[in-house]
């Protein structure tokens, strides 16, 4: 089997019950309304909304904990809440605020039991497990009791032992979430370098633009149950992130300045506001006029507002 995950018309229905003194009122929510998308083996797709849009029961459905109201999903050519044993020694899921390792143990001996849990044979756990730990530099702190590890430290190892069984889908949960730059940064690298190398799929959901950016090749949005974008990152980044305003706060007035593609939306004094129709390119040129417009001796600024 070389499929990855397909979902056709997928619905998941809540039946919701209310008590006010004796009685009953019964209602149903509707958190996933008809999801179609199909993910190719090696693809890595961010699957991204709003709190409460539906990615969680999403997820939940495609690893079989959950069983859908009513659609069909295969994933690597088995149905999750069917064959979810089977299932389970192909998959792997990383959740950046629960932790699969064991608190009070170092690394080692929590891959050592998710090796007997998935009845791996010992010469390729071994050898496996040395790949991670080289490739995640976790040699330094594979007997530190996880409690003493740095958030960092820790996200790294549980990355690395959602791979131990050379999972064919993975499913990222947040796994950057309270990382500082360095530390996500490094983590982003690492999961993409496995997706390349490995051709595992991927399946990321995160609020954190940079891991979209990093690691995705596709974005789904969805919302109140729906999909409302199916696009690549590039196309996704030209439609709707095609300006950034930039709010600049100097120390003393700067003389006037003109930018192509550049307007200014607010000026004071000692403050202004930019939007670029151009974020990569005019925003940089912008700076640098800022800089160039304010005299050396009262040259100090700061960027106060970005957004995109």
């Amino acid at each position: 089997m070389n499929r990855g995950v397909e979902i056709r018309e997928l619905k998941k229905n809540f039946t919701l019950t209310r008590w006010t003194g004796f009685h009953r009122t019964v209602s149903e929510v509707v958190a996933v309304d008809g999801i179609s998308m199909v993910v190719p083996q090696g693809q890595a797709v961010a699957f991204i909304g709003p709190n409460g849009a539906g990615k969680s029961t999403t997820i939940k459905m495609l690893t079989g904990i959950l069983h859908p109201t009513s659609g069909n999903v295969s994933v690597l050519g088995f149905t999750p809440w069917r064959d979810r044993r089977r299932l389970a020694h192909c998959i792997g899921a990383v959740f950046g605020q629960r932790s699969q390792l064991w608190y009070h143990l170092p690394a080692r001996d929590t891959f050592e039991l998710l090796s007997r849990v998935y009845g791996l044979e010992r010469s390729e756990f071994i050898r496996t497990r040395d790949v991670l730990i080289e490739r995640f530099n976790l040699g330094p702190f594979m007997d530190t009791p996880v409690r003493k590890l740095s958030l960092g430290q820790r996200m790294r190892a549980e990355v690395a032992a959602s791979l131990l069984h050379r999972p064919r889908v993975l499913f990222l949960d947040e796994p950057t979430i309270g990382l500082d730059v360095i530390a996500r940064q490094l983590l982003r690298d690492l999961i993409c370098e496995w997706n390349r190398n490995d051709g595992t799929t991927l399946f990321l959901t995160s609020h954190d633009a940079g891991d979209i950016e990093h690691v995705a090749q596709r974005v789904v949005v969805i919302n109140h149950g729906h999909v409302v974008v199916d696009d690549n990152v590039a196309a996704v980044r030209r439609k709707y992130l095609g300006a950034k305003i930039l709010r600049v706060q100097f120390h003393g007035a700067p003389r006037s300045m003109k930018l192509a593609g550049v307007t200014m939306l607010q000026e004071s004094d000692t403050s202004g506001s930019f939007r670029s129709i151009r974020p990569s390119f005019q925003c940089v040129l912008l700076l640098q006029r800022c800089w160039m417009r304010v005299p050396l001796p009262t040259s100090r600024w700061r960027i106060h507002h970005w957004k995109k």
